[in-house]
């Protein structure tokens, strides 16, 4: 920072900002600065010395000019005022008059206590009307006529200038829209985004195409700002002056230059009348709750042209354009295929949309063959030593091994036993004492080979094997509902015994298989995602909530097996059937029947097989264990469909319903929205890693590097309650209130005998179409697959229909159908608010 204080001393207001900086740095060779702004800039400036300041506080605004005098020794040579609030609404904001024009008012009345040469305030060319015809340029006298907020509180405020400025000098610089090599000029970053990602709004232009605005290089600015001070004492006491460049580029040309930089092509643009443009955006904006960066007041100006004359500009202050739009544009396209993510940071667009694009998946691949963070020595190293530390685990499944091998005598399945056969049977089955012999043949050889491939494993150049030994806790699992066993203890034995021999043989760290390139780096997060798919906060509910179904369909398997006499259920009645209730009703017919093993003892080991691969691997997971991701959606999505399936054809092919069954199917769905997000980052990961040059299926088998350059992992388990709370119930899932009332209206629909009289056939149809509007609810409130709520459209317009295609109605039931129809296919267009999470370029998606 400059210490002399024999050099003027130059006032800039917004001093931290983009152009602050820059005009900053101009005048800092000749000039003393001292900067206003809300907050000083990050890191020290040797440029200037920040003085914070809120504009819309009387005693603020004096104190901070007070230590300006200080600063300054009670001169200044010109303040130039950047500050000013700005959004692209459109919309009138009160921030407009406090921050633009009553700050400017307060600057004005403190500074008339310090010795001020010049007042420089910087306007926009957006307060004139624009040019009347193409060709005709506009100057400094030519008529004013803002057109939306913006530009009003800057015409308001060259007003007040003019009315309170006292004895100060004052330039009124009506600028252009500025811009520089990285772009940084709004509206032109959004035309070249919108291209760049060819998005359908990139072809569509609501006004004239050939209309067009000049700009202005920043450069160019820092100039004539400087040219500004520097002639003060020559300058009138109040003078304007329009800053931009003659060029003026039109909308369509820019498209065409756009196009061709970008794509090799002329970019193609489709004229939209005004009336349908405003309505599409309006359907965007406040019947899809969507963003946009298009916005109504842009479409009423999108035939505005302006043209400016820039002789006072040279006659005043010697100044005109160095640059150009045309000239530059070449090297805002070449930065941005060099560098998309850091191109969109800077001008303000969200850089997750292309952290994965081309050109971002060609510097990975070029990084991929540079050596990686670790090299496979030190991964090596690493993982011997996990291994060393863990050993404790494979001796674990040796003693689980040894149990299996004894169990069978201490459970008796080699023992004669009489025994019902079990309720759920539908086929022909081996006498019971034949059955629990083979389950007790199938524990011995089990514990065996567990035994034998558990001590292999402890090896280090077999440690592979140890995916052997998960596969026979796999069978395990399984081996008690193959052989229909009449031993509950055996069943609950072998059911505890499969789930932890899985888990010492893989979960325990190092999990075997997984090759060193993918252990090189920590990164965690996907390209583009703000997040870790596979968190352990992203993956704990998951796995307490397959526990539930886990302890439900125990359950129901268990009277299946015949290991208990009967079930509860306290809602429903067991229809036709001889039995007590519906869940037993449900459990015991030809539907289950059907299955060759108990359908519940099915459901059982899914969700153990669940809660396994749920609990497995690091939250780096989506990309060193692709294949147990996948297998992971695999088993959630099509085990929630089934579940949803079979409460759907109960009342109908059955004839009863069963509450447990309903708890399962919901258990299973709410699974469902809680795990697609890992899943969409690994089948983005395998195809970019794909792209960047590694092998498919290995990297599909073993895991692979990461694409994105070093990460800091966040926190994960490690933070308050609360918070851990929150990310438990809102990982990945949010939940616009939309979905939930169609989620109660699926309900309702449910209940339509009881609520209002509905009879068969319509009843069936309410409750298909309500199961259905339910599943879809939930899987919607995965932002990742929001537009999957858009079925439910389609399910509100046969419920709406179905009273006059269907018997069974009735006044009452018509009218409830025809309103919960109507209600869903409204409810079905909102996306909701999203949260602040992005996906890896999957946002576009999300509508």
């Amino acid at each position: 920072m400059p210490k002399e204080t024999n050099r003027p001393a130059i006032l800039i207001t917004g001093s931290a900002g983009f152009l602050g900086q820059a005009i900053a740095h101009g005048l800092s060779n000749r000039y003393r600065v001292i900067g206003f702004d809300v907050a000083a800039p990050k890191g020290p400036s040797d440029s200037f010395e920040t003085i914070e300041v809120d504009l819309t506080s009387d005693d603020s605004v004096t104190a901070a000019v007070e230590a300006a005098r200080e600063r300054s020794g009670g001169r200044l040579a010109s303040v130039i005022h950047l500050a000013a609030y700005y959004d692209t609404t459109g919309k009138s904001n009160p921030k407009y008059h406090t921050v633009n024009v009553q700050g400017t008012r307060r600057l004005l009345a403190a500074l008339q206590n310090l010795e001020t040469e010049q007042f420089v305030y910087s306007s926009t060319l957006l307060v004139h009307a624009p040019s009347p015809r193409k060709g005709v340029r506009i100057n400094e006298d030519s008529p004013l006529e803002p057109s939306w907020a913006y530009p009003k509180s800057k015409a308001e405020t060259e007003a007040l200038v003019a009315k309170e400025r006292g004895k100060i000098k004052t330039v009124i610089l009506r600028l252009a829209g500025v811009y520089d090599e990285d772009c940084r000029a709004a509206f032109i970053a959004q035309q070249i985004a919108r291209i760049f990602e060819r998005l359908p709004t990139a072809y569509l232009f609501s006004g004239d195409p050939g209309a067009g605005q000049p700009y202005l290089h920043k450069d160019d600015l820092v100039d004539a700002i400087v040219r500004t001070v520097e002639r003060r004492t020559t300058l009138s006491d109040e003078s304007v002056v329009l800053i931009g460049e003659e060029e003026t580029l039109s909308y369509e040309e820019l498209q065409k230059r756009i196009g061709r930089l970008l794509h090799r092509q002329d970019w193609n643009t489709l004229v939209l009348p005004k009336s349908l443009a405003k309505a599409g955006v309006w359907m965007q904006t406040e019947v899809l709750d969507q963003d946009t960066d298009i916005r109504p007041w842009m479409i009423e100006t999108s035939d505005d042209h302006y043209e400016i004359d820039i002789s006072r500009a040279r006659a005043l202050i010697g100044w005109e354009p160095r640059h150009s739009l045309a000239a530059t544009l070449p090297e805002m396209i070449r930065r941005l295929k060099e560098d998309p993510t850091d191109w969109y940071a800077k001008n303000k667009l969200e850089s997750s949309v292309v952290a994965a694009s081309k050109p971002e998946i060609e510097e990975a691949k070029k990084r991929l063959r540079a050596p990686l963070e670790r090299s496979d020595e030190e991964v090596e190293a690493a993982v011997e030593r996990h291994r060393l530390w863990t050993l404790w685990a494979p001796l674990a499944n040796v003693a689980l091994g040894l149990w299996l091998v004894a169990s069978p005598m201490t459970l008796g399945l080699f023992d004669p036993v009489v025994a019902p056969f079990p309720p759920a049977l539908g086929h022909e089955i081996a006498e019971p004492a034949i059955r629990d012999a083979r389950l007790g043949a199938s524990e011995v050889l089990s514990g065996l080979l567990v035994v034998t491939f558990a001590l292999l494993g402890m090896y280090r150049r077999w440690s592979s094997v140890q995916w052997i030994t998960a596969l026979l806790g796999v069978w395990v699992m399984f081996a008690p509902l193959v052989f229909w066993t009449t031993s509950a203890a055996a069943y609950a034995t072998d059911t505890l015994a499969g789930i932890l021999i899985v888990a010492f043989a893989v979960m325990i760290p190092p999990t075997p298989g997984i090759r060193a390139r993918a252990l090189a780096a920590d990164d965690d997060r996907p390209l583009g995602w703000s997040y870790s798919p596979s968190a352990f906060t992203q993956r704990l509910p998951i796995v307490a909530l397959a526990f539930v179904g886990l302890f439900v369909s125990r359950y129901l398997a268990a009277y299946q097996l015949g290991h208990i006499d009967g079930l509860w259920d306290p809602f429903f009645g067991p229809g036709e059937a001889s039995v007590r209730n519906g869940s037993e009703a449900v459990v015991t017919s030809w539907v289950s029947k059907g299955f060759p093993i108990a359908d519940a003892g099915l459901g059982a080991f899914a969700y153990a097989l669940d809660i396994l691969a749920g609990a497995i691997g690091d939250r780096r997971r989506w990309r060193t264990m692709p294949w147990m991701v996948l297998l992971f959606g695999l088993l959630i999505v099509p085990l929630g469909a089934v579940s949803v399936s079979f409460i759907i054809i109960q009342p109908p092919l059955i004839g009863a319903l069963c509450t447990l069954c309903i708890i399962q199917a919901a258990v299973t769905v709410v699974l469902i929205p809680y795990s697609i997000d890992e899943v969409l980052a690994t089948v983005q990961y395998l195809w970019r890693a794909k792209r960047a040059g590694e092998p498919l299926w290995r990297t599909f088998w073993m895991g692979g590097p990461a694409l994105s350059e070093n990460q800091t992992p966040g926190p994960d388990l490690d933070r308050p309650a609360a918070q851990l709370l929150k990310e438990f119930i809102t990982g990945g899932v949010n939940f616009p209130w939309t979905l939930v009332t169609s989620v109660l209206l699926g309900a309702l629909l449910m209940t339509t005998p009881l609520v209002f009289g509905s009879n068969p056939p319509l009843y069936y149809s309410d409750h298909v179409a309500g199961c259905t509007v339910i599943l879809v609810a939930i899987i919607a409130m995965a932002e990742v697959v929001r537009p999957v709520r858009f079925l439910n459209g389609a399910l509100g317009a046969w419920v709406a229909a179905s009273p006059f295609l269907l018997g069974g109605g009735g006044m009452v039931g018509t009218l409830a159908d025809v309103a919960i129809g109507l209600a869903l296919v409204v409810l079905s267009l909102p996306r909701g608010t999203r949260s602040e999470e992005h996906y890896g370029g999957w946002d576009r998606a999300i509508v």
